[in-house]
């Protein structure tokens, strides 16, 4: 009775350290954003003098600045062009890509494979420079392609190797059913193959938005007129012309945060359904 009672004990007492730890973490996090949100319905000079008071007169002149003055509307649009066009174009040729890997066998796949691995280990900065030369030839700097292409390279070897790996487990029988039942290639991919590893599809579909929404390095060099500016890059200046507003500045950021949160929020199932399924599959 009493190893069992003290067995008990102590893994009460893990428990309750652990949440105390994870609750701490949590805080550094939450406060931080909570701080940011609370600042941007507050004027630049209570701002700087009642940083940490809540704001209980909330003023909306800072959100009513970004969208006139400033039009971060526009910017929403285009980061929403952009992304979105970088994860139509990564998961359609990225998709096929790791359909031909997981279900052909042909010479130089393994050399591949490790091609793919390889290019993961490049920093992304390194590229710039015979990239910006490319783009400059072609006329699509500061255009959507500008920042569509460069962003759809870097993403498309994650999204091979992620698809790929989940395609790998789907059971032979059901290609072969499909093959008895008429089906071409393409018609397999789109039909069989799509819809099964459509966690996958999600799961990589949901870190290219993020990433490529989040992509200021890039934004600030391949597209840096206002016309197809990004929201990152627009943040960027805001903090540059506008630094001593404090209230525009949270409120800036408070803008291009929350749409990112919101939409994790709403499909981190998919995150994890897509990352682990494929690990336990068949």
């Amino acid at each position: 009775m009493q190893p069992a009672m003290k067995s008990k004990n102590r893994f009460k007492l893990g428990t309750a350290l652990m949440y105390i730890v994870l609750s701490a973490w949590a805080m550094t996090t939450i406060y931080p954003l909570f701080w940011i949100v609370n600042n941007s319905f507050k004027e630049s000079r209570d701002v700087m003098n009642k940083s940490f008071s809540l704001a209980l007169e909330p003023v909306f002149i800072n959100y009513t600045t970004a969208f006139d003055r400033i039009n971060i509307g526009r910017s929403y649009v285009n980061s929403l062009i952009m992304s979105g066009g970088t994860v139509l174009c990564v998961l359609l040729f990225g998709g096929l890509a790791a359909y031909v890997l997981s279900r052909f066998t042909f010479r130089g796949k393994r050399f591949i494979n490790s091609i793919l691995y390889a290019t993961l280990l490049v920093p992304a900065f390194a590229t710039v420079v015979p990239v910006y030369e490319f783009l400059i030839k072609t006329s699509l700097v500061n255009t959507y392609w500008g920042l569509i292409l460069p962003q759809t390279a870097g993403n498309l070897t994650f999204a091979t190797l992620v698809i790929a790996g989940y395609m790998s487990t789907i059971a032979k029988e059901l290609e072969e059913a499909a093959f008895m039942d008429g089906c071409n290639r393409w018609q397999m991919f789109t039909k069989i193959f799509m819809p099964v590893s459509r966690p996958a599809f999600a799961s990589v579909s949901i870190f290219v938005f993020l990433w490529s929404y989040n992509d200021l390095f890039s934004a600030l060099i391949f597209v840096s007129k206002e016309k197809v500016r990004p929201i990152v890059a627009l943040l960027s200046e805001i903090s540059s012309q506008y630094g001593t507003d404090f209230g525009l500045m949270a409120t800036a950021v408070t803008l291009t945060v929350m749409p990112i949160l919101l939409i994790y929020l709403f499909i981190s199932k998919f995150i994890e359904k897509g990352l682990t399924e494929g690990a336990v599959k068949g």
